[in-house]
């Protein structure tokens, strides 16, 4: 399931893609290593292009057990997504990306792992969000990607795959609608090696990306 991604496409491509206006969410320069924590591009169920921190902290809701729910969501399980109360009320949105990262083996001799498009286009993923809000005013959107099984291509180096949605189920998901949370076709993606993107950066460097409130 993704805890990377990486987006080299500019916010102009974007709001392109998505046949809306830039908004005010600026310039986006090339990020080949996109953590958890710091900021996404996303679309909104407004049709609004917004940047959100990547990762849910559910204050103030509570887990099944009633208990108070304070870990760092970055990707919610589709298939349970909706019966789960520590998602209820939370909006729907879209995350584009032009792919996402996974490792395998050992630790310490771990292999990165690329997985793209074929076509080398966006994916959009299907993502849920909510909006905090803090003392003084203070609001902070942050978002969480669904996750699925894995499609054929995906499964060899994980047991999980984000929720891609195709152009005509974008539309769909974001007014709410009951559509299918399903993996990928087979042949969408490609799975290439990206050990060489270790080599060059350090863990600081890798850690790097924006974030604000």
């Amino acid at each position: 399931m993704p805890g990377r991604f990486y987006l080299e496409n500019s916010t102009e491509t974007i709001a392109d893609a998505f046949g809306v206006d830039l908004g005010d969410i600026g310039q986006e320069a090339p990020r080949q290593d996109i953590p958890p924590g710091t900021e996404l591009i996303v679309l909104d169920e407004a049709q609004q292009l917004r940047r959100m921190r990547w990762g849910i902290v559910p204050v103030g809701r509570t887990n099944a057990r009633g208990r108070p729910e304070m870990k760092n969501i970055i990707n919610a399980r589709s298939e349970t997504v909706f019966e789960k109360s520590v998602f209820q009320g939370l909006s729907r949105c879209i995350v584009p990306v032009d792919g996402w990262y996974e490792w395998t083996g050992e630790t310490r001799k771990k292999t990165r792992w690329r997985i793209r498009a074929k076509s080398g286009e966006m994916l959009m993923f299907a993502a849920i969000y909510d909006v905090w809000k803090g003392p003084g005013g203070i609001e902070l959107s942050q978002v969480a990607t669904l996750t699925c099984e894995p499609n054929q291509t995906v499964r060899e180096i994980h047991h999980r795959m984000g929720v891609i949605l195709p152009k005509a189920l974008w539309a769909p998901w974001l007014k709410g609608e009951n559509i299918p949370l399903v993996p990928a076709p087979d042949d969408l993606l490609v799975v290439e090696d990206a050990s060489d993107m270790d080599k060059k950066q350090s863990p600081a460097q890798s850690a790097q990306g924006r974030f604000s409130f």
